[in-house]
C-alpha cells in the first residue's frame, strides 16, 4: 500500500506537471522561440564580429609586416651611374663583395636588375647613390680603412648635385646611401671618435641604410635611417648547410663563440674592448664543458655554428656583429649580449621569438640562463628560428627575391615615401626633417 501510495504520488506529480505544461504550453513555447531567436541573432552577431575583427587584425598585422605588393610595385628607385672610382673599381679586391660590410655592394647589385629600378629619374621615389667606402682594406691588419669615406661621399654628392637637378630640389631628402660599418655614417670604428666626428653635413638630410642602430639617442643615428643586417654570403651558408646536418638535426655544442676575447681588454689606446663583456665570458666559462669558446680564427667556423644550440653574440667595438645573421641562417639560437641594440627589420623578423637577450651585467649568469631556456621554451624558439621566412629576410641575394633583405629595405623605404619629391607633387607636402 505504501509503495502504491508513493507511485500514486509520483504519478500525481507527473500529471500535475503535464497539466501545468499543457496549460502554459503556448506561452512557454512562444517565449522559448523568442529566446532562441534572440540567441541566434546574438550568436550571429558575435561570430560576425569575431570573424570581422580577426580578419581586420590579420590584415593589419600582415600589412605591418609585409607592405601590399601594389605599394612596392609602384615604388621606383633611380640609381646614379657614377664614375667607376666610386664603386666598381674597388671590386678588383674580391673581398669587397664578400666581407661583412659588403651590403653596400649587394644592395647596389640587386637593385640594378630589380623591378624597383627606373631609368627615368622623373618617375623615381628615391635616388640611390652607390658609393663603396668599405673596400679600402688596410695593408697592416686587413681591416677596412674608412678614413677616405667622407671625402669620397662628398665628392659624389658634389658630382650629382652639379650634373643633375634632383639633389638640389630636396637637399637630398629622397636620396639613399649605404653605411654598412661599425658606427654607420659617422665613419669611424671607435665609438668615441665616431661620436665626435658625427654624420657628414652632406648626408644629414638623406636616408642612410646602416648596420648600426641603438634604442637610445646617439649622434651616429641622427639621420633618417634603416637598420640593415651585415652581409653574409648566401653561397657560403648553402655550402655549410650542405656539409652539415639539416637545421633541425642533432647539435652537439651547447653554447658556442669563436672570436676576439681579450684576456686583458684594455688596449694601448686605453679603451676597453667589448666593454669587458667578452673578457668576462672567457674568464667565467672557458673551463666550462658546456661552452665551446675559441679565441682564434678558423675558416670553417660556420660549421661550428651549424652544430651549436646557442651562439653567443656579444658586442665588440660596435654593438652589432655578423654572428647575429650567421646564427639565424644556420639555425643556432642567437644569444644577444649588447644592451640597447636596435636589430634589423624588426617588422619582418620577430627577434624576441627567435633569440635570447642577456644584459651585459648578467654575463656571469649565462650558464644558468641558457640551461633554463633549454629546459623551458627552447623548442618554441627553434621552431620560430627555422621558419624560412625569417632566414630569407636577413639574406642579401644577387637578385631581389620577395621577402629577402633587399626586399625588406624597400619595405622600409616605403614607410618613408613622405620624403619622395614625386609623391609630394601629388600630395603637396614633402617631409624633409630628420
Amino acid at each position: 500500500m505504501l509503495e502504491q501510495h508513493h507511485k500514486s504520488q509520483r504519478r500525481g506529480f507527473y500529471v500535475k506537471m503535464n497539466l501545468f505544461h499543457h496549460k502554459h504550453a503556448y506561452n512557454y513555447n512562444y517565449k522559448l522561440n523568442q529566446h532562441f531567436t534572440s540567441y541566434k541573432w546574438l550568436l550571429w552577431l558575435s561570430l560576425s564580429l569575431y570573424f570581422f575583427t580577426s580578419f581586420f587584425t590579420t590584415q593589419t598585422t600582415s600589412q605591418s609586416h609585409h607592405v601590399a605588393p601594389r605599394t612596392l610595385n609602384n615604388m621606383k628607385v633611380f640609381i646614379y651611374e657614377l664614375p667607376s672610382k666610386y664603386n666598381t673599381d674597388w671590386l678588383t679586391n674580391q673581398r669587397c663583395s664578400t666581407h661583412l660590410f659588403a651590403s653596400e655592394v649587394a644592395i647596389h647589385r640587386a637593385l640594378l636588375t630589380s623591378q624597383f629600378r627606373t631609368f627615368d629619374p622623373h618617375q623615381a621615389d628615391f635616388f640611390f647613390v652607390p658609393v663603396y667606402v668599405s673596400c679600402n682594406f688596410s695593408t697592416v691588419n686587413g681591416f677596412p680603412a674608412i678614413s677616405h669615406a667622407r671625402n669620397l661621399i662628398s665628392s659624389a654628392v658634389q658630382l650629382i648635385s652639379t650634373q643633375h637637378p634632383f639633389w638640389n630640389r630636396t637637399n637630398g631628402s629622397d636620396h639613399v646611401f649605404v653605411a654598412s660599418h661599425d658606427f654607420g655614417a659617422c665613419f669611424h670604428s671607435l665609438e668615441d671618435v665616431a661620436m665626435q666626428h658625427g654624420i657628414p653635413e652632406t648626408m644629414k638630410n638623406s636616408i642612410v641604410l646602416q648596420t648600426f642602430g641603438v634604442e637610445h639617442h646617439h649622434p651616429c643615428q641622427q639621420v633618417q635611417n634603416v637598420v640593415i643586417p651585415p652581409y653574409v654570403s648566401p653561397e657560403t651558408v648553402r655550402n655549410t648547410l650542405a656539409k652539415n646536418s639539416p637545421l633541425n638535426g642533432r647539435r652537439d655544442i651547447f653554447a658556442f663563440f669563436r672570436g676576439k676575447m681579450e684576456v686583458h681588454p684594455k688596449n694601448i689606446s686605453g679603451r676597453f674592448y667589448s666593454k669587458r663583456v667578452r673578457t668576462a665570458i672567457w674568464r667565467k666559462f672557458s673551463g666550462d664543458r658546456r661552452f665551446y669558446l675559441k679565441r682564434h680564427r678558423f675558416a670553417g667556423y660556420q660549421s661550428e655554428i651549424a652544430r651549436s644550440v646557442f651562439c653567443l653574440c656579444p658586442l665588440g667595438w660596435a654593438p652589432w656583429s655578423p654572428r647575429l645573421v650567421e646564427s639565424v641562417l644556420l639555425g643556432c639560437v642567437p644569444v644577444i649580449i649588447s644592451d640597447g641594440i636596435r636589430l634589423p627589420f624588426s617588422s619582418a623578423v620577430r627577434w624576441p621569438d627567435i633569440s635570447v637577450r642577456v644584459a651585459e651585467k648578467d654575463v656571469g649568469k649565462l650558464g644558468r640562463i641558457l640551461e633554463r631556456v633549454a629546459a623551458t621554451n627552447l623548442t618554441a624558439i627553434q621552431r620560430n628560428l627555422w621558419d624560412p621566412r625569417t632566414r630569407r629576410a636577413l639574406m642579401f641575394n644577387e637578385e631581389v627575391q620577395e621577402g629577402d633583405a633587399t626586399w625588406q629595405v624597400m619595405v622600409s623605404l616605403s614607410e618613408k615615401l613622405g620624403r619622395s619629391y614625386r609623391r609630394s607633387t601629388v600630395s603637396g607636402e614633402l617631409v624633409s626633417d630628420t
